[in-house]
This record gives C-alpha cells, structure tokens and sequence, in this order.
C-alpha cells in the first residue's frame, strides 16, 4: 500500500530523521518516498519525534511542516535500537510502515590520505558495532559520533589526515571526502529496520485510520513451495504490554497467540525505570486486530496484562517474507 493513497496529505511536506544528509535514516527516506517528501535532519531521536509530534518545525530558518517520521528501531546485526523503545511507547506516535535497508559502510577520509596514515575511526555508535572485527583488524581506534553522516563532516571539517569516517557513500560527496573500502560492515546480511512514524492526533492520520481498516480480510490458510500451512504476512501489528505479577504471567499471557495460529515474529523486554521489578514487552505479530484470531489473541493477553498499548497497524514491508522466513 502507498502511504500517499491514504494520506495525501502528506504530498510535499517533511519527513523527520535522526541524523545529517547523507545518513542511513536519510537514504531510507529517499528509498521509500524519493523527492515527494522533504527531508528534515535532526540532531537528536528526541528532536525527530518532538517534530512530528507537533508537527512543525524550523528548517534553514522557516517553519515548516512535519507529517512523518524515518526511525531505525533494530539491525541484525547490532541488534535493537534502544532508544526507540523507551521513546516509542509514551510518544503518542504510530508506526504506520516499515521498511528494511540492506547497510553498507564505506571508509572515508580526506583526498589523498591513505588507510596506512589512518589512527582513528569515526561513527554512529551502532555503525562502529557493525564494522567493530574490521576496525580491531586494523588496528585503529574507535571514536562515537552523533550519526555517520555527521562522523564524515567532521572528518572533512578537521583537516586531520589520521582520522576517516565509516559512513555511507552519499556523505563522501556531501562532504567531499574520498572512499578508501567498500562495503567494510562485519557481515553480508547487514540488514536495519526502519518504521514510518505519525501522529494520530492529526488529521491525516484520523484519515489513514479508517481507510487501512479497508485493508483487512479473514486470513486464510495457504501453502507454500513445501506444502506447510502459513497465513497472511500482509499486515503486521506492533504493540506493548506490561504482565500482571502473577505466578507464569507471561506463558499464560502469550498463550493465547499460540492456540489461534498467531506468528510472533518480535518480543523484546526491557527495564522500565531503572527498575528490575518493571520489565515491558514489546512485540511485532501479524496479523490485524480485526482478524478474529488475533482479536482472540490480543484479548486473552490484555486479560493477563497490567498495561498494554498498540502501536501501530501497518502493511508489512514487501520485502519482510524473505527476511523472515518460516521456521527462521
């Protein structure tokens, strides 16, 4: 489904990111919407929801308006996000896509330096961890910067002929550097997960809301090339929940999603402040809540929940059965 079908709204305003231009989360937001969507670089995750949240913001000193937000939430190979699922649940903000990027990372440093002279390495915290086997191989020190794309302008703004950036190859022509290697990340299937966020309290949002309902049927059973039963990976409902604390809340919460056929394809848990006693869930299943499976589902899971919040209904990214295979 196209976002701008349902939301047509959304033609010619901005879409928020963590980052500068030439980041990941930019180049995502060029893959999925291309230049119908302005592009809003902003220094912080906190910055990029607080936009769309209120749905302004200021760029190159205008007020302009914000509809959507680029976010990565997990890689496979860095593992989660974690700021997004402490930012997520109390933001008031859905996810209304996804979208999966294959990472690629390129070493860069100013014209004429080669790797030899290079003693430092500068990225995202999360790119330094993808790349980590090659930067200990090497022999070079790692140092955090607020995203890539930031690491390459730095580099290029210091003048210093010892350091490079790992960062993708768009920020080497933003900002004028040149690519010593390619494709250094640590593993083939560098693969990070994006969600489309937007604010429900908006208008088009409203919109959105009642014509992806339009997206739902009763899933039926198919079979794939094997001749196994699967169901619909069509639309995908992400959500959070807090267990009672009772004796095998949990099992009993998450019972009902095996007795009605419900593919869990994500549960997390994580602290909730800096208490071991609080632990939230977080969860991808697919499926609709309007699916009577999953309605059952989600009922019996809230019965055994002290807290649960949905946090979004969204078709699922056309790429999402080859990366999540059955029995994977």
């Amino acid at each position: 489904m196209n976002l701008f079908d349902v939301m047509p709204e959304i033609d010619g305003r901005f879409i928020a990111y963590q980052g500068e231009p030439g980041a990941n989360s930019d180049m995502a937001c060029q893959a999925v919407f291309g230049d119908r969507l302005k592009r809003l670089p902003c220094a912080s995750f906190d910055d990029a929801f607080d936009a769309v949240k209120s749905g302004r913001a200021v760029h190159d000193g205008e007020e302009v308006e914000v509809a959507l937000a680029m976010i990565p939430i997990e890689n496979t190979l860095a593992g989660r996000v974690a700021d997004i699922h402490l930012l997520m649940p109390g933001s008031g903000l859905q996810i209304v896509g996804e979208h999966f990027m294959p990472i690629h990372f390129q070493l860069m440093a100013l014209p004429g330096v080669t790797a030899d002279g290079i003693r430092s390495v500068h990225s995202h915290i999360h790119a330094l961890g993808q790349c980590r086997h090659y930067i200990r191989r090497k022999g070079w020190k790692a140092q955090v910067a607020a995203d890539t794309a930031g690491a390459a302008r730095e580099v290029a703004a210091s003048g210093d002929k010892t350091r490079a950036a790992l960062a993708p190859g768009l920020a080497a022509d933003v900002y004028g550097l040149e690519i010593l290697e390619r494709n250094v990340e640590d593993g083939e299937n560098n693969v990070t997960r994006f969600v489309i966020l937007a604010n429900p309290a908006r208008r088009p949002l409203a919109d959105f809301e009642e014509k992806r309902l339009s997206l739902w049927a009763p899933r039926q059973a198919t079979l794939d090339e094997t001749g196994r039963t699967y169901v619909s990976r069509d639309i995908v409902t992400t959500f959070v929940f807090r267990v009672k604390n009772i004796p095998a809340a949990l099992y009993k919460a998450l019972g009902g999603f095996a007795t009605n056929g419900i593919n869990m394809t994500k549960l997390e848990s994580y602290q909730l402040g800096g208490s071991f006693a609080a632990t939230l869930f977080y969860a991808d299943v697919e499926g609709h809540p309007h699916d009577p499976a999953l309605d059952r589902a989600l009922k019996e899971l809230q019965f055994f929940s002290a807290e649960y919040r949905n946090l979004g209904v969204y078709p699922a990214a056309e790429d999402r059965p080859a990366l999540l295979l059955p029995g994977q």
